[in-house]
Formats: structure tokens, C-alpha cells, sequence
């Protein structure tokens, strides 16, 4: 089994480096990671600028772009034939709800999903990465199941609670719960008195309830969710034909 990893924390960030470790036990990996840390870079691809790829002494590759441009650039210039499965992760933090919309390490994992080739993404509830080894042990339990009765591709977003391995609940599919409306904006100013804004908080959870990942991973259990790409509101298509 050949396995891509990428991620969105950067290719210093622990998570990765636990994740690489625990899969490279079941398979041969490659790793192509940002250079720094990208969180909330979503699907974006670097247009304005050629990119660059080097390589660490550990043997990750990084590249001065996105969680999706590494994965694009991974998938279309560096490796010889497709990869068996791409996994992103191990994320600093929880990808629930509507975080998904938004995250760079779902969105590693997405990229390869659009290229035919099946993909995982892994989170950790909270930052800080305590527990990391117990995550990236039950990370490598998810890639080992291989999954052969779905259709392929197929593309999960995986989010395991901080707690020691045999605290960790079974694996359970979830459904993406909801978040209220963000924070706002914080204002500040910059030393030279400019106003400046931060990106406020993400909202709290509207949606929460049994079924969901957040209620999933508030048992202690792991969550997994099937991701789709098709954002058509089919319903109201159905209207528009009516209407137009």
C-alpha cells in the first residue's frame, strides 16, 4: 500500500510526524506538507506565484503553499503512479460541522478525492496535541479497515477525542452538526496605529445532537463522516425549473 500524507499544520507540526510514523508501520508513505502552518486555508490553490518543493532532513517534502497545493503538486508532478490512499493530518484541532468548509486539512484530503484517489482526514477534538500517539494509533485502525465495500472514491472526515487509547470509544458515523454564526471580528491596531483585524472565534455549536460529530466525540467516541463534493441545492433546482 502507497500512502500520501499531507496536512495543514505544516511539516514540523507533531500531528504529521505521528501520523507518518504510525502509518509508515503498514505502508510506504511520501509526505508533502506546507511550509508553515496554513489552518483555514480551505480548497485555495496559490495562482499568483510559482511554488517552490525542498526537502527536510527527516525526508518530508515542503512547499511554500496550501494544504491543496501540496497534494496537486504531490499528485501531478512528484510521484510516479497514483498513490493507494491520501491522508491528511493529524490536524492541532477539531474539523466538525462547519469547520469543514474551511479547513486546509479536509481540504488536502478533498483534493485527492477529486482526483479519483481515496482520502481520510484526521483531527484531533482539541488543540495541543495531548494523547497524539493514541490518535495517530487509531488513525492507522481507520486505514487498515481499507473500506472495500464502498464505492470508490471515497473521501471521510475522521475527528478522535484527546484521551489516552484505551479511554477511546469505537468509531461511529457521524453526521456534520452545525455551528452558530462566527464571532466577530476583533479590532486592534497595528504599532503604528493602523487599525488591524483578527478573525474572531468560530461560532458555538447550534447543532449538536445525537447523531452528530459533536455529539460523537463528546462520548469519547472517534466520529467519521463520508464527505461529498456536490454543493447543488437539488431542491430548489427542482423550484428554479418551475419558476424560470
Amino acid at each position: 500500500m502507497r500512502i500520501l500524507i499531507s496536512n495543514d499544520d505544516g511539516y514540523l507540526a507533531p500531528g504529521i510526524s505521528a501520523l507518518a510514523d504510525a502509518l509508515s508501520a503498514i505502508a510506504d508513505i511520501v509526505v508533502v506538507a506546507p511550509d508553515s502552518n496554513r489552518s483555514g486555508a480551505s480548497n485555495s490553490l496559490s495562482l499568483d506565484r510559482p511554488l517552490s518543493v525542498q526537502k527536510a532532513a527527516n525526508g518530508f517534502y515542503f512547499v511554500n503553499g496550501t494544504p491543496t497545493d501540496c497534494v496537486h503538486i504531490a499528485l501531478t508532478a512528484m510521484m510516479d503512479a497514483p498513490p493507494d490512499l491520501v491522508v491528511s493530518g493529524i490536524n492541532n484541532g477539531q474539523n466538525m460541522g462547519d469547520d469543514t468548509l474551511y479547513s486546509g486539512t479536509v481540504a488536502a484530503a478533498t483534493e485527492a478525492y477529486l482526483f479519483g484517489i481515496p482520502a481520510i482526514a484526521f483531527s484531533q477534538v482539541n488543540p495541543g496535541w495531548a494523547h497524539v500517539d493514541a490518535a495517530a494509533r487509531i488513525a492507522r485502525e481507520v486505514v487498515e479497515r481499507r473500506f472495500d465495500k464502498l464505492e470508490l472514491p471515497f473521501l471521510f472526515n475522521v475527528n478522535i477525542p484527546n484521551l489516552p487509547y484505551e479511554q477511546i470509544g469505537p468509531l461511529t458515523p457521524s453526521r456534520l452538526g452545525r455551528r452558530h454564526q462566527a464571532e466577530p471580528v476583533i479590532r486592534s491596531q497595528d504599532p503604528r496605529g493602523r487599525e488591524i483585524f483578527w478573525i474572531g472565534a468560530p461560532g458555538a455549536c447550534r447543532d449538536a445532537g445525537e447523531g452528530t460529530d459533536f455529539h460523537t466525540t463528546a462520548q469519547g467516541c472517534v466520529s467519521i463522516t463520508p464527505l461529498q463534493v456536490d454543493l447543488t441545492h437539488k431542491a430548489q433546482l427542482e423550484l428554479l425549473r418551475g419558476i424560470v
